[in-house]
């Protein structure tokens, strides 16, 4: 059976799934979107999820044509049209078609698009041996330009320094921000381990606050390990001990050398390995 795609109320087969070429999704990147997972057809922190695509949408001064729980129904009947329980979802709210021209007064009718699918964002020998990464040149947008923590459709920004990361052979790469602190990765949060105590940039760094981000802090208090947010520059992630990225599609990956620098011996360290396990543990007790 062909893909099922939800657009805005009714189901298309994949081949059909269409939406006008003037939508201002397509022609400026005017939309929200969020990316989540479910596990055994139970979908990980959907209300978290949903909460903030309804803010990024709400930043934009997008309407969302339909309710928080109309959404999740409709999120979840995506998921059992096309028999899934492991899948990676992305839905994403357009600002609607419209004209030529910037004005989102002059848009129509924004569309609701929820895709379901499987997703295998590195290979299992990623999550064994660990990343490496390189930093970008490509810097994080300003946070008075747009800010990061709105979802936004438009990822040219993160979509440069990810060309830079794979011209250098890397599947992912680090940005900083304006200041020369360290941001997040192209699609993924950052964290460091040092003398076992874990770090991750603060939310004024220039980030997106992300769900496996929070869930990771939260598995950090429960099992006795001192987390804290912290500014950080290259210089901390050079001396660190440990380092890994997390991310709803990635969940939590190891990075082993930044910047052609091994971190730490090298390899995945014990901390790392620690909260890999408790968040494989969380998602599947769910």
């Amino acid at each position: 059976m062909a893909l099922q795609i939800y657009i805005s109320g009714k189901f298309y087969d994949k081949a059909d799934a269409k939406i006008s070429v003037y939508d201002h999704g397509l022609l400026y990147g005017d939309g929200v979107f969020e990316g989540m997972r479910s596990y055994s057809g139970t979908i990980f922190r959907l209300k978290e999820h949903l909460e903030r695509l309804y803010e990024s949408a709400r930043a934009i001064c997008l309407t969302i044509p339909i309710s928080i729980e109309v959404m999740e129904k409709a999120v979840y009947e995506t998921l059992q049209k096309n028999s899934l329980i492991d899948a990676y979802i992305r839905l994403v709210i357009t600002r609607g078609a419209g004209s030529l021209g910037l004005d989102p007064n002059k848009t129509s009718d924004p569309q609701v698009i929820i895709i379901a699918d499987s997703i295998s964002l590195y290979p299992e020998e990623f999550y064994d041996k660990g990343l490496k990464i390189i930093t970008a040149s490509t810097v994080r947008s300003h946070p008075a330009a747009l800010s990061p923590r709105v979802k936004s459709l438009n990822y040219l920004n993160n979509i440069m320094a990810k060309i830079e990361g794979l011209q250098a052979g890397c599947v992912e790469a680090l940005m900083l921000n304006h200041k020369g602190e360290v941001a997040e990765c192209t699609g993924d949060n950052i964290f460091i381990v040092k003398r076992g105590v874990v770090m991750t940039p603060p939310k004024d760094a220039g980030i997106l606050e992300g769900i496996t981000r929070n869930a990771i802090l939260d598995l950090c208090k429960e099992h006795g390990i001192v987390a804290f947010e912290q500014t950080m520059t290259r210089h901390d992630l050079y001396v660190a001990d440990e380092c890994f990225l997390t991310g709803s599609a990635a969940e939590v990956i190891p990075v082993v050398t930044i910047d052609s620098r091994p971190i730490g011996s090298g390899s995945v360290g014990p901390i790392t390995k620690k909260l890999s396990d408790a968040f494989k543990k969380l998602v599947h007790s769910k």
